[in-house]
């Protein structure tokens, strides 16, 4: 097994300082006011509700405020079981049962609800600690109550950047899709120059590079589809506006598959990069302070008779926009695009995002248009709305004056970058707010009953929890055996080693076994400073927090250097054991935890894990033949191409009853938008699948042709399908 790519140092996760901000904030005010009463002995409790601080920094504001409570909740109930169990269980034997059982719930929880990082670790950390607490069964409330207060404040924290950058983590979430677009037509360029040289052609890479981006263009959507719908009319033309970038982020994948159809496969359409028509924002500098198309503030959109494909603002027309750094920010991008350019552009945006500024204007092609109009039929059925608002959303979209909107910069915004204008009268229609923006596929999996789903027998996660389970209490014991009073570091040693396969947990054991030895020694050199007081103490605490954070996604084993020292100095607070058996006991538990847990991850092996393959094998090709089906019916006929401007003409009834339902051609967009989908996430499962299992020992043989052969076919389906929705419409 590799050593050298274990230690490798990679590159700090773009938004590390989000956990790590939060979690430093929520640690402090707590801990100052315990210091300030003369009670850092109760550090350990009001830690565990301020460390959930950590999680939940991917969702968007929205998500993430339903999701935190949870993970508060669960801190709350874990540390309640700890508690209760130390101030009524006197065997440490039985103390190490309960915790293991405990840190195996978590293990399982976490990977079935897919919280993200930290994961499992910091519940066990806390709940593992808490066992091996000195406590008194009417002290239990009170340790409780700290927990969940200092939880709210941790909420709190967490969601207060949404009053500064509301669409935050919408925004990095799509500037990741983007980069890992431009990295895919980056690799396709490398690879096909190498191989124009005679060279390898790099199959490997440009797969690897198309499941990377595939992977971040499914998950912005998800991050997307987590977001209620927009009640506001600029919030949904916000919304719309990442939508349009994600769909150029799509592009790639059309392209990247362009040369495999052309040799014959399935959606075998001609090579089209992209041809959604777009305008990039018009960047301002502080002399020029007026408004221009492109920007979401002010009056930036062109009037509703603009087309939305086609023809262009006349200072776009006149090639009156500026070069920024090299790239033409107001090009009009044709049909066919060179890829260097695209992936500048693509890098541009992205850089734009992350900054907070403006968002650029893409059109949507007919198809795309179609697409939103499908959503909209759906959504109008569900919704049952009347025969008066579709009649008013139709005058709005046909660029006819009809009915009172939310402001005419608001009504413009969304005839533009929703698809058309709903910006309706809330009084009128309850508040209805904007429809037509991107919805996830029917069935996608969300809610209590998916969860529940991913524990049902038969899952690849039980396993994990049985190795999880048996490891940390093999570990525990073990530890106890070599003279360890309180062996709950081996605990969380054991716990935090086990991943998706044997290949990772190895890596994972000797990274953390490195990390800690390495952070003992940090807190060795550091204790004369440390018995300086408490104050040093807290102050020490919280740069290790930082620190921990900040190296924590560069490689495991830095992040331990510093989480170890933090680890000691919270049960120091509340104990005073002597240093040399503090570092000498975790020195013992470190080595124990990690090996016995290696030991036990080979033994209790996975075999369910290639059964996963075959589930998304089969999700794979059900995908894979509904979008052949699609693309052999031929391209959809809408008829917004027809006049160039990505609309469908509609017939306005006295009623306006015609409406976005009857569009030609907006069930066969919708379908293909939803199969598309299906087929992205499916892709992304088989990939994740068959990592997970080429990684896990005493397998059957994996199904590698096949996987191969499914994988070729269903990024070939897919990039005829992007290619379709992307394709320009033709001026009549």
């Amino acid at each position: 097994m590799p050593i050298k790519s274990t230690v490798r140092l990679r590159r700090p996760v773009d938004i590390w300082h989000k956990p790590a901000l939060s979690a430093v904030v929520a640690l402090a005010i707590p801990d100052a006011t315990l210091y300030a009463l003369g009670r850092l002995d109760l550090v350990l409790y009001t830690s565990a509700g301020a460390m959930c601080a950590l999680y939940a920094h991917g969702l968007p504001y929205a998500a993430r405020a339903r999701a935190l409570p949870w993970v508060v909740l669960g801190m709350v109930a874990s540390l309640g079981i700890a508690l209760t169990a130390a101030s009524l269980v006197t065997s440490t034997a039985l103390l190490v049962v309960l915790a293991s059982l405990v840190a195996a719930a978590h293990k399982m929880i976490c990977d079935a609800t897919r919280i993200g990082p930290p994961g499992n670790l910091i519940l066990t950390f806390i709940a593992a600690s808490a066992f091996f607490v000195p406590q008194q069964l009417g002290q239990v409330p009170l340790h409780l109550g700290l927990a969940l207060g200092t939880g709210a404040l941790a909420w709190l924290v967490c969601m207060a950047p949404a009053l500064v950058r509301p669409q935050g983590p919408e925004r990095i979430a799509t500037a990741r899709a983007l980069e890992a677009a431009a990295g895919l037509l980056r690799t396709e360029s490398a690879v096909a120059s190498a191989a124009a040289g005679g060279a390898a052609p790099g199959a490997r890479d440009v797969a690897q590079a198309r499941h990377g981006a595939a992977a971040a263009v499914n998950a912005a959507w998800h991050t997307l589809f987590l977001v209620p719908p927009a009640r506001r009319p600029e919030k949904a033309a916000a919304r719309a506006g990442l939508e349009r970038l994600l769909v150029r982020a799509e592009a790639a994948l059309g392209d990247a598959g362009a040369e495999e159809a052309a040799g014959g496969g399935v959606g075998s359409e001609p090579h089209v990069l992209s041809g959604v028509g777009l305008l990039s924002p018009h960047h301002r500098s502080d002399a020029d302070p007026s408004p221009s198309h492109g920007h979401l503030g002010g009056d930036p959109f062109p009037s509703h008779d603009q087309p939305a494909v086609g023809p262009f603002p006349s200072h776009v027309r006149s090639g009156a926009g500026r070069r920024v750094g090299g790239v033409d920010r107001e090009a009009v991008v044709g049909p066919v695009v060179d890829r260097e350019g695209e992936v500048e552009r693509l890098g541009v945006w992205a850089r734009d995002l992350r900054r907070g500024r403006p968002l650029p204007w893409v059109a949507l092609s007919a198809a795309q248009a179609e697409e939103l109009r499908g959503i909209e039929a759906v959504e109008e059925s569900l919704e049952g709305r009347t025969a008066r608002a579709v009649g008013r959303a139709e005058a709005h979209l046909a660029g006819r004056p009809g009915g009172h909107v939310a402001g005419r910069t608001a009504g413009r915004a969304e005839a533009h970058l929703a698809g058309r204008a709903t910006a309706m009268g809330g009084s009128e229609l309850g508040g209805a707010g904007v429809t037509g923006l991107r919805r996830p596929v029917p069935g996608w999996p969300r809610g209590l009953r998916t969860v529940l789903a991913r524990l049902a027998p038969g899952s690849p996660l039980l396993p994990i929890g049985a190795r999880v389970a048996v490891g940390c209490a093999l570990a525990g014991w073990a530890s106890m055996a070599v003279g360890v009073g309180h062996p709950y570091w081996a605990v969380v040693t054991a716990a935090s080693i086990y991943q998706a396969n044997t290949t990772l947990s190895w890596q994972r054991a000797l990274q953390r076994t490195l990390g800690n030895l390495l952070g003992l020694g940090l807190f060795t050199a550091l204790l004369p400073l440390i018995h300086t007081g408490q104050l040093a103490m807290i102050a020490l605490a919280l740069a290790f927090q930082l620190g921990a954070e900040a190296c924590i996604t560069r490689n495991y084993w830095l992040g331990s250097v510093w989480v170890t020292p933090m680890a000691l100095l919270l049960t120091e607070f509340g104990s005073h054991l002597p240093a040399t058996t503090l570092i000498a006991d975790r020195w013992i538990d470190t080595v124990v935890g990690a090996g016995v847990g290696l030991v036990c991850c080979i033994a209790v092996t996975n075999r369910r894990a290639a059964d996963r393959i075959d589930v998304a094998l089969e999700r794979v090709a059900r995908a894979e033949a509904a979008a052949s089906r699609l693309l052999a019916a031929g391209p959809v006929d809408g008829a917004g191409a027809a006049d160039g401007t990505g609309r469908t003409p509609t017939t306005q009834t006295p009623e306006g009853t015609a409406g976005m339902a009857g569009a030609a051609g907006a069930d066969e967009a919708l379908e293909a938008g939803w199969a598309r989908d299906r087929l992205v996430g499916a892709l992304v499962e088989l990939r994740e699948a068959a990592e997970v299992a080429a990684g896990e020992w005493w397998q059957r043989a994996l199904p590698e042709e096949r996987i191969a052969h499914a994988e070729q076919q269903g990024h070939r389906a897919l990039a005829g399908l992007v290619r379709r929705l992307t394709a320009p419409a033709l001026a009549a």
